[in-house]
């Protein structure tokens, strides 16, 4: 091997070393920024209630500041996807996360549930996403997104919103 080509070679490995730091350094910047509006998330409670929606399998999209479909939150674990299962009860939405925490929405919380095509980067067809718009107890109002497995279970949730 030529000596120019093993210096293209460590240059290429240099400039991609460095792009993955500023993407990294930029993600924990936005979650810097993020933090006084994000705040803790509510924690799972003990006693959920009564059961009102089978949890539904699929991938949490992630969660943007409303109302921009665009604006993932970085703050925590709630920036990454992750499979998991979503599920109703009378006191709230569960959706469990493989390999990252739970995330609870209080049902006093939740200002909206519908479909979307896309959230948080993750474009889809049309009715894609089921979306859940939340207010934090910040007082900051969120989407959380999820692509379920089966989406014949969408009309059960948009239109049981108030259930």
């Amino acid at each position: 091997m030529s000596t120019d080509r093993i210096l293209l070679t460590l240059g290429f490995v240099a400039f991609w070393a460095l792009f993955v730091g500023l993407m990294y350094w930029g993600w924990k910047g936005r979650a810097r920024r993020q933090q006084g509006a994000v705040g803790e998330l509510p924690s799972v409670p003990t006693e959920l209630g009564k059961q009102l929606i089978e949890p539904s399998s699929g991938l949490y999209v992630g969660s943007t500041l409303a109302p921009s479909w665009q604006d993932r939150i970085a703050v925590g674990d709630i920036g990454f996807r992750a499979t998991g299962d979503l599920s109703r009860y009378e006191r709230g939405v569960l959706l469990e996360r493989d390999g990252a925490s739970a995330i609870w929405i209080p049902q006093e919380s939740i200002r909206a549930i519908r479909t979307e095509r896309g959230l948080a980067g993750k474009v889809m067809s049309k009715d894609g996403v089921l979306v859940i718009r939340w207010e934090l107890p910040t007082g900051t109002e969120i989407d959380t997104g999820f692509r379920g497995d089966d989406k014949s279970v969408y009309p059960m949730w948009v239109n049981g919103e108030n259930a």
